[in-house]
Parts: structure tokens; sequence; C-alpha cells
């Protein structure tokens, strides 16, 4: 079995369910979810749960994210990327250095954007894709996103690539349309490749191909440079339980904690034993006290097999 957190560096041409469903069949782990989607034409970091690691998706944050894209100028897609069939055509004006360099200024901070027709968002319970499908169009409000940095990388006459830094639900088939506008004429993403999603590092990305090469050998998971759960959550305080304690909160009961005494109540926390070995999570319950929240299976049944400790 195998519990911990898997940062792929998706292929393009593989949806995010299905690349997380191959690297659970490669590893053997019982369970998998992926954070943070990418399109199927995207490459680049994928941070896939495994096991245990499914019940922390909720808490792990995902921060800013860094992109690697190309805008190709001139004609704007159904999709957004090139995905789609090209429905606007539009003449690309001669696009000097200082004139890219002050449209892709004003994107920058806190911003408004559409979301696009064609992604996962819901609405009356169905996503937007599959209404466009059907050929609808509906409404979609703004939402705020936040750019931390915009930059050309490199440009010539029909096309872009640029360097991007954004915080969550940030879509940068629309931004890279957005982008295209400014400049006065259209374009459409022809290359997207997500970097890095904080806190992780990108010097641990694996390939579907390192996997499938460990998936061979047996044991060979504990070669995988993978995030450990309690690593992945470490953004939430911590609390650290005798062995006693450790039982009880593995039945279900609230333990005490000196630790969250200053938490406001129901304040997610990471728990440890004494030993360092990482439990799961808990919940404020009332000060200095603490109830599970999700709690590592396997821990939990290891403490439920200890007898009770008694004075």
């Amino acid at each position: 079995m195998i519990d911990g957190i898997v940062l792929l560096d998706k292929p393009q041409g593989l949806s995010s369910t299905a690349a997380g469903l191959r690297v659970r069949r490669l590893l053997g782990a019982s369970k998998a979810g992926h954070v943070g989607s990418l399109d199927p034409m995207a490459t680049g970091m994928l941070p896939i749960c495994l096991g245990e690691a499914t019940k922390l998706a909720g808490e792990i944050v995902e921060g800013d994210k860094v992109y690697l894209f190309t805008i190709a100028l001139g004609a704007r897609t159904s999709t957004g990327d090139t995905e789609g069939e090209v429905i606007e055509r539009a003449p690309v004006p001669t696009l000097e250095p200082d004139r890219i360099t002050a449209a892709l200024a004003c994107f920058i901070g806190e911003t408004q954007q559409v979301p696009p027709m064609y992604s996962a968002l819901k609405q009356g319970g169905v996503p937007l894709y599959k209404r466009a499908r059907a050929g609808e169009v509906v409404t979609r409000p703004p939402r705020a996103i936040f750019i931390e940095s915009l930059e050309l990388v490199e440009a010539s006459a029909l096309a872009l690539c640029c360097r991007v830094v954004c915080g969550k639900g940030t879509y940068v088939r629309v931004l890279a349309e957005d982008i295209a506008q400014a400049l006065g004429t259209v374009g459409h993403v022809t290359r997207l490749r997500r970097g890095s999603v904080r806190p992780f590092d990108p010097a641990r990305l694996v390939s579907l191909e390192m996997i499938e090469a460990h998936s061979a050998r047996e044991g060979a998971e504990r070669d995988l440079p993978l995030v450990s759960m309690d690593e992945a959550v470490g953004h939430l305080p911590l609390v650290c339980l005798g062995a006693e304690a450790a039982r009880k909160l593995g039945q279900g009961q609230v333990v005490e904690a000196v630790e969250v005494l200053r938490l406001p109540l129901q304040a997610t926390v990471r728990v440890r034993d004494s030993m360092g070995a990482f439990l799961g999570l808990g919940k404020v319950a009332a000060p200095g006290r603490v109830a599970p929240k999700r709690l590592v299976a396997q821990k939990v049944s290891e403490y439920n097999s200890r007898p009770s400790i008694r004075p």
C-alpha cells in the first residue's frame, strides 16, 4: 500500500482524472485523487493524492501556480486553445516590445475574469463544458483573480510566449484571449505548462515513465520522491499527543491538547504522536481540546490494538 502525494509531470493529451487513475493502477494504491485540474492539452505539475492521503485533499493549500504559455495571435477558438474550432480571425498589428510589456502590466494584481464556457465549473448542477458541447452559452459572473507577475519570455510576429504566476481560479486560456484583445487582435493558447504549484517543489516532479519503471520493481514506490501527508498539510498548526491520548483520539474521543488553547473553535490541526508519526487531522472542539477530523487508518488501527494505559 502507498500513502502520500505524487507530483506528476502530466503529459499532454491526458485528462487529470485519467492521469490519477493510471498512477493509482501503476503503484497499486487503494485510492487516488488530484488537487487542481489541468486541461488535457496542458502539461506539468499535477499533485495526486494516493491512499490515505486522499482524506487530506480538501486541506491541501493550492498556492500560487506558475505557468508558461504560448499565444497564437490572429485566431480565436471556441475553447480558447488548440482543441477548439477557429471561430474568429483578426489581423495582427505590429507589436513593439514596449507595447507588449505595457499590455501585460495591465493584468498584474487583482482583476476580474469571466470563466470560460469550456470549464468544469457547474451551473444548475451541470458542468459548463457539457452545456458548451450542447451549443449553449450561459451567463458567467466574473470572478476575482490575482496575478502576481506576468512577463514576456519570447515574441514573434504571430505568437507570444509568456510566464505567469497566478492565484487559484485563474484560467490561462481566458488570460491569453484577454492579452490578445489588449493588443488589438484575437488569440488562443497553443502550449500550456504548469511549472509548479506552491508549496510543492518542482524538483520532485516525476513522469509517468518514471512511475512505470518503478512499478515494475517490487517495493519500488519507496524510491519515488513522494510528498508525505504530514508535509502536504504543513501549513496547519501542529498538535503532539502521547500514546494514551492518541489511542483515545483514534477511538473518536476528544482529548486535551495545550497547543490549541488559543486557536478558534473548529480550526483544523495536524496531529502527531510522541514518536513523530503523523496521525491525521483533528479539529478544535473546545479551548485546549481536540476532536478527530480525518485520521490515518493505519495509525488509528495500530493504536486501537494496544491495551489502554492505566495509572
